[in-house]
């Protein structure tokens, strides 16, 4: 069982937690993941590890469905049943000096470890993070402090700048800004654009596919992706072998396709848990 040592609410839907997993956190590396389960009764879902304190690893997450309804019911100083990794392979930074991270609403959660990492081992960072108004944003002192330029943009205008993080990045690469790659992470649409704004320059991209993983392990073949790789029609997964990816290579279209399937399950699902919590 692991404690949860804090927890916090970011903005309405999104929840910052610290879990005692001192193994976990031991080995944690920025762009890794753990599976969790709520209770021994929940199902398995994957969260990517968005910091490390101590012996405690930060999880944040948006409340969306069934699992992260009942993860967020949890309160401080009550346990998780199952917390188990750190998973997947960690962020390849080995050669990048300087680099851009777009992240979108609550994927700048995950984004925010790898800049912080980034940041500590003396590399230059310019951050990108879009929200569709205000009241989401989170993290920006978060990021600005580990960030040697934090643009935030608005879809619209509230807060920031007015437009999304395409623009942004665009408006960059246009004044022959360089950077060593770009790493992108949040909704598939989103990185999607982002990996065409950096075709036009023909500048590395790198996208976090987490956002299809389900089981983690591989076995359920939910994060499977169609990649193109020199011509040739290649799957992996985004769980084992990834979640990171060369964004050139990812064929979006499909992998939103599958991401939709179970959509209106889940939200039936949403709906029974929603109605159980209040009885309680």
């Amino acid at each position: 069982m692991y404690k949860i040592v804090k927890k916090k609410m970011l903005n309405d839907s999104v929840c910052e937690m610290l879990v005692e997993a001192p193994l976990v956190a031991r080995k944690a590396k920025a762009g890794q993941f753990i599976i969790l389960r709520a209770d021994d009764e929940s199902e398995r879902i994957p969260l990517t590890i968005a910091g490390v304190d101590g012996d405690n690893v930060k999880i944040i997450f948006q409340i969306v469905g069934t699992s992260t309804m009942i993860l967020s019911s949890l309160k401080k100083g009550e346990e998780i049943h199952d917390f188990v990794g750190p998973l997947g392979k960690p962020s390849d930074v080995k050669d990048v000096n300087e680099v851009c991270i777009v992240a979108g609403g609550v994927g700048s959660a995950i984004a925010l470890f790898l800049a912080e990492s980034l940041h500590r081992l003396n590399k230059k960072v310019t951050s990108i993070i879009g929200f569709r108004n205000k009241d989401l944003v989170i993290l920006e002192d978060e990021f600005e402090a580990c960030s040697d330029e934090l643009i935030i943009m608005s879809d619209d205008g509230s807060y920031g700048r007015k437009g999304n993080v395409t623009l942004a990045l665009d408006e960059l690469l246009s004044k022959d800004k360089k950077f060593d790659k770009v790493i992108t992470i949040g909704p598939l649409i989103m990185m999607k654009y982002v990996v065409e704004t950096c075709k036009k320059y023909n500048m590395p991209c790198v996208v976090s596919m987490n956002p299809i993983m389900i089981d983690g392990t591989g076995m359920c073949g939910g994060c499977r992706l169609s990649l193109n790789v020199e011509g040739k029609k290649i799957t992996k997964f985004a769980c084992v072998d990834g979640p990171e990816f060369n964004g050139y290579e990812v064929d979006f279209d499909e992998a939103m396709t599958r991401n939709s399937i179970y959509k209106d399950f889940e939200l039936r699902s949403r709906e029974k848990t929603c109605n159980l919590l209040k009885l309680k």
